[in-house]
């Protein structure tokens, strides 16, 4: 399903991969796939160190999509299902 909402989001975005949504939509399939990883491996400290590095990234694009445009980044945050966090 997430594969599928990729692939139809990149047809649409072809022409735009250095988009801030297209950005943290490859994040986030990064953080999904090492997350899977991690389950199997939890040991692996470099690459919880590589996931940590990528929520980082994901988490400052984000903060940047919401000053800017908070109505893309609503969109965005449904879109991919990640939970917004409530802070006063």
């Amino acid at each position: 399903m997430i594969k599928n909402a990729f692939i139809s989001f990149q047809e649409k975005k072809e022409e735009s991969r250095g988009s801030v949504e297209f950005q943290v939509l490859s994040f986030t399939n990064k953080i999904r796939r090492l997350t899977s990883h991690l389950e199997l491996h939890r040991k692996d400290f470099l690459s919880q160190r590589g996931l940590r590095k990528i929520l980082g990234k994901r988490q400052r694009l984000l903060a940047y999509l919401s000053k800017k445009n908070r109505v893309r980044y609503k969109e965005l945050i449904n879109k991919l299902n990640i939970r917004e966090l409530k802070t006063r």
